[in-house]
């Protein structure tokens, strides 16, 4: 059996137990210090917590440790994992080398995506550095995923939702370059998402003001079966800064789509126990877009950016029929409320938002009504009044089937529940038999399936007796407590505890022919302590370059990304574009006047940004 993993992002320890309750097999949560979304740490007590609430599942917690280490934190690092080892979390997310030369307690260890995983190559160094999952570049395709998965047998994890950055996960420079907050810190300043003037050679200007490195927000929903059958075993949500809401119905949606190929697929199964029931139909369309793309999983294409605004659209809602005095009405198949958020794009490409003060039929009254909303502009909601009420409230129930079988014994009788994993715990009780005078079947059953309050649900009951024995119904409530006592206490105490080591292979780590090292790095490896240095020492490695944030190259390149504007304008030379009607090379102007060259690589298929 193929296992398959969905794993929900956590902020803190409130949306950690909510993507829980709402169907995720594990979640991804930072720990107090050193993860790649510095706003979003967490103490040891509430992770602590965390892993408590997701083992009961059989669901899995991981901590994100994915920021480049400085010499001077090295040793707080080593000892936090112990910590997190200690208080029962499932795996480390790392990006820095230098965890792999700590004297660490054998905790699986997964590589992040920082660590620019977009080959085979790579992720065979990585699984042979003692990795046990890795994280691939969110640019890959089906192919490309499939290519490496048949190359390399370390389960893979890949990003099927949420926010796209423009470049290379942990090849992106330009946040430190700019604002001096460096993104393999954990502290990007989100420059991709700045407004750009785009200029040719000769000084005109080929697109004015525009996110022109904005992306919208992948959504794979609709390729996960493809996904599993070329190799994936985890998919991951992104959104460490979202909301509960946002987690809640996010993470319900995957639930239900997942678990409909697994009701058909019978190879693949769930990675954790337990389900979901919701008071809300979950909808993708609900929770903070930017519009949606499947990015390039199934091949190069142009619906992949989003240059009219940085911000959510949310759902389309239908277009303007009228605008009134002190009113917009509208042309949809939709219900609005008060307190709608809705927004729309004008004729020079902005967006702009209003709040629905009042609605009465198709007429829909603003708090402040927009000046340049136009007859047949396109609407969109991305604040659902009533939606987000719903999911303000307890939304979803997780609760665990299990057997109940009750059974006579020579000194008296024996409970036991049995769960989805074949796990089973048996409480006995001594009591002297008697035979009933009235049927006591149908009593009994009852009573064992009173298990509200638990997170136990009687999927099927069993009495075994040879005779229509008498036990007070006080009993057998005391029987079944007991017995859900029991349970929960086997899943407290019971969890897997790592003492294999990582398994290292030191001859498939030495540069050479087939490795991704060379004998030189640049800053580009992200080496920025010697614990780091010293690793690649190890592998072969001759010359090593400090990481950018130690020591910045002149005219460094600070974006790699697959996202193309030539592609993106409909001039690609290797994808049947048009001719330019622009001189190269192309410059990048934002807001403040910074200037950034453009490069373009067809044979790699990326476009880079440097500093001017």
């Amino acid at each position: 059996m193929k296992t398959i993993e969905l794993l929900a992002p956590a902020k803190n320890l409130e949306c950690g137990v909510e993507a829980i309750k709402h169907g995720a097999d594990a979640v991804y949560i930072g720990a107090p210090k050193f993860g790649a979304r510095a706003a979003a740490g967490n103490s040891i007590e509430d992770l602590s917590a965390l892993a408590e609430y997701a083992h009961q599942f059989g669901a899995r917690v991981y901590v994100t440790l994915n920021t480049l280490i400085k010499d001077e934190e090295l040793a707080e690092v080593e000892q936090l994992v112990w910590q997190l080892y200690r208080i029962g979390i499932d795996a480390l997310i790392v990006q820095d080398m230098a965890l792999l030369t700590m004297n660490l307690p054998p905790i699986p260890l997964h590589a992040s995506t920082q660590t620019d995983n977009r080959t085979a190559e790579k992720v065979k160094f990585l699984h042979a550095a003692g990795f046990s999952q890795v994280v691939l570049a969110r640019e890959l395709s089906l192919a490309e995923i499939e290519a490496i998965h048949r190359a390399c047998p370390v389960p893979l994890e890949v990003f099927v939702h949420g926010a796209l950055c423009v470049s290379y996960s942990g090849q992106c420079y330009a946040s430190q370059a700019c604002f001096g907050r460096s993104a393999n810190r954990g502290e990007c300043a989100q420059f991709c998402r700045l407004p750009f003037t785009l200029e040719d050679a000769d000084g005109r200007i080929i697109e004015r003001e525009r996110h022109l490195l904005s992306l919208k927000d992948m959504n794979r929903s609709a390729h996960l079966e493809e996904m599993m059958d070329a190799g994936v075993r985890s998919f991951k949500i992104e959104g460490r800064l979202k909301d509960v809401s946002y987690v809640k119905n996010v993470t319900a949606y995957y639930r239900q789509a997942i678990d409909a190929v697994l009701a058909r697929r019978t190879e693949y199964q769930r990675a954790s126990q337990g389900v979901s029931t919701y008071t809300f139909t979950p909808q993708l369309d609900k929770s903070f877009n930017r519009g949606f793309t499947d990015y390039y999983l199934m091949g190069r294409r142009t619906d992949v950016s989003s240059f009219a605004t940085p911000k959510a659209m949310g759902e389309p809602v239908g277009h303007v029929k009228e605008v009134g005095r002190g009113y917009v009405a509208v042309s949809s198949t939709k219900s609005f409320h008060n307190g709608d958020g809705l927004c729309f794009i004008d004729d020079q490409g902005r967006l702009h938002g209003f709040r629905v003060n009042r609605v009465e039929g198709v007429r829909l009254y603003p708090k402040e009504m927009p000046r340049e909303i136009r007859a047949k502009m396109p609407i969109y909601r991305n604040f659902d009044k009533d939606f987000e009420h719903l999911l303000a409230r307890p939304s979803a129930e997780r609760r665990i089937p299990v057997r109940l079988t009750l059974s006579e014994v020579s000194f008296g009788f024996s409970l036991t529940i049995t769960d989805e994993l074949q796990r089973n715990v048996t409480v006995n009780f001594e009591r002297d038999k008697e035979l009933a005078r009235t049927e006591q079947r149908a009593g009994i059953e009852n009573q064992l399936s009173k298990l509200g309050g638990t997170i136990l649900v009687a999927q099927d009951i069993e009495v075994r007796f040879t005779e229509n024995w008498f036990i007070p119904s006080s009993v057998v409530a005391d029987m079944r407590r007991a017995a859900v006592e029991a349970y929960e206490r086997m899943l407290r105490t019971t969890w897997p505890t790592y003492v294999t080591p990582r398994k290292v292979d030191t001859k498939a780590l030495h540069c050479g022919e087939g490795s991704p090292l060379k004998p030189a790095l640049t800053y580009l490896a992200n080496v920025g302590n010697h614990r780091s240095e010293e690793f690649y020492r190890a592998c072969g490695v001759e010359e090593i370059a400090p990481a950018y944030e130690l020591s910045a190259p002149r005219g460094a390149t600070l974006m790699f990304c697959r996202h193309c504007l030539r592609y993106a304008l409909g001039w690609c030379p290797r994808n049947g574009g048009v001719r330019s009607p622009y001189r190269e090379p192309y410059t990048l102007v934002s807001a403040d006047g910074r200037r950034f060259a453009l490069d373009f690589d067809c044979k790699q298929c990326i476009m880079t940004v440097k500093g001017k």
